[in-house]
């Protein structure tokens, strides 16, 4: 009898303030295997902060708005489609940063590159060294950044380091990066630990995915790529030959402030210490991009990055390209992609050949079938490399690139930071990277699709299933 209550109410609180898909999903775990699916709601259910974080968040973001106020109005100056203009009014309202001018944005699709450019720009900070990832690790790559970190700590650089608690605890080496920083004077915090015995607990699949490096307020570098070598210092992948292929960008002109405000959101969350007196212009450069941060998490409650990507897609004319590593899309997300191909737009899609997380490569393959029949063209880039960069381009008039994949994780459970470009010029110079995608990988015919076996179809259906349990 107690079971049955338990049932009837759990069908009229389930559905609260979630998708139906999702609620779905979690009352038939509930109710398949009862005792162990209540277990894994009450842990994984609640995917919004709740107390201080959401009071600190919503404190800062008022702050942001009185202290972007002197940037509003510089879109009035620039000639944008209205569509465009809306979009830029929707991540103002959503995340609180402003469009700003007169940016210059260096795109860096190389690996070890990234790695160098952040290694230089630690080496001649003055002020201060302000660093997010999702991801770190101390190893043969990362060695020099870490030393450029150390040194300007050692010479009076106020250093700051965040990384998010699991994401990092699950890559090799992760004792050895605390050592080090221990024996430094780097500041650092774990970001969103999950410390029971220190009294430190949340729902543990949250984490903040972001990857921002922000100098002296002068130069900032975001995109997808993590702090430590490409194969992950994982032996298998390296035996396999597989490494990460990502795309970072670095930037200077006063949207640096903007990803400072990012860091310094995360900073105050995890050590009460305010940064404000870093929000500051930085001195004009001879840029001419249009930029704007787009903040997104469980700290907002609207999905920033969901609601950007729907918009622009919807007004998408003539061409929509985009590469995301773990594409699980919503349905409105899943319907704005298929509707620009009904409208005429050409759409096309980069991803893996060959995913690193079983799960949600099954169940991004679920989608494939709706895709192909919907005439978007699949691009699937060769194994046994993973083709983790994260960004979009719409018609020639934006570019969008960041820590954000096109998931309902990235949409819902993780802490992200997006950068919408906008302009020809830096449409034009994403697009040279997707040629360089194309150039390597192979193009998925619906044909192809529908000849997979009965087996395949059925793990990547059951997977799709288990991608809404949040």
């Amino acid at each position: 009898m107690a079971d049955i209550v338990i049932r009837l109410v759990l069908l009229g609180v389930v559905p609260g303030n979630r998708r139906p898909t999702t609620a779905m999903a979690w009352l038939l775990a509930i109710f398949l295997v009862p005792d162990a699916g209540l277990v894994l709601f009450l842990l994984f259910g609640n995917f919004r902060l709740k107390g201080r974080r959401v009071r600190e968040l919503e404190d800062v973001n008022r702050r942001v708005r009185e202290a972007s106020s002197l940037l509003e109005g510089e879109s009035e100056q620039l000639h944008l489609p209205v569509w465009l203009r809306s979009a830029i009014e929707l991540n103002h309202r959503l995340g609180a940063q402003p469009l700003t001018t007169r940016n210059r944005v260096e795109l860096i699709p190389g690996y070890l590159e990234s790695i160098e450019a952040m290694t230089a720009a630690a080496r001649g900070a003055k002020r201060y060294v302000n660093v997010e990832f999702y991801i770190m690790a101390y190893d043969s790559v990362t060695e020099p950044l870490f030393t450029a970190l150390e040194e300007a700590a050692e010479r009076g650089v106020e250093v700051r380091l965040l990384f998010d608690h699991i994401g990092t605890l699950r890559v090799r080496g992760y004792r050895r990066l605390l050592r080090r920083l221990k024996n430094s004077q780097i500041r650092w915090r774990r970001m969103l630990p999950v410390m029971p015995f220190s009294g430190q607990w949340r729902r543990p699949d949250l984490r903040n995915h972001r990857k921002i490096m922000v100098v002296d307020g002068e130069v900032a570098f975001t995109g997808s790529q993590n702090l430590t070598e490409p194969s992950y210092n994982n032996p298998k992948h390296r035996k396999a030959g597989r490494h990460w292929v990502e795309l970072m960008a670095r930037v200077e002109g006063p949207v640096v402030a903007s990803l400072n405000v990012v860091f310094a959101t995360d900073w105050l969350s995890e050590t009460d210490e305010s940064l404000e007196e870093q929000i500051v212009l930085p001195e004009a450069v001879d840029g001419h991009i249009p930029a704007q941060v787009v903040p997104s998490g469980p700290g907002f409650s609207q999905e920033n990055n969901l609601r950007l990507f729907n918009t622009l897609i919807y007004s998408a004319q003539e061409r929509v390209s985009i590469c995301s590593p773990y594409f699980v899309p919503d349905d409105s997300l899943l319907y704005a992609i298929t509707t620009a191909v009904q409208r005429g737009v050409h759409v096309e899609l980069f991803v893996s050949e060959q995913g690193d997380q079983f799960l949600v490569h099954h169940a991004q393959r679920s989608y494939y079938q709706a895709l192909l029949e919907a005439g978007v063209r699949i691009f699937l880039y060769k194994a046994p490399a993973v083709l983790h960069a994260k960004h979009f381009t719409v018609d020639d008039e934006v570019a969008v690139l960041g820590s954000s994949n096109m998931d309902m994780r990235s949409f819902s459970l993780n802490f992200e930071v997006s950068l919408m470009m906008v302009g020809p010029e830096i449409v034009s110079e994403l697009r040279k990277v997707q040629e360089a995608y194309r150039a390597t990988s192979r193009e998925l015919t619906l044909e192809e699709w529908q000849e997979r076996s009965v087996l395949s179809k059925y793990v990547d259906n059951v997977c799709r299933l288990s991608a809404t349990l949040q």
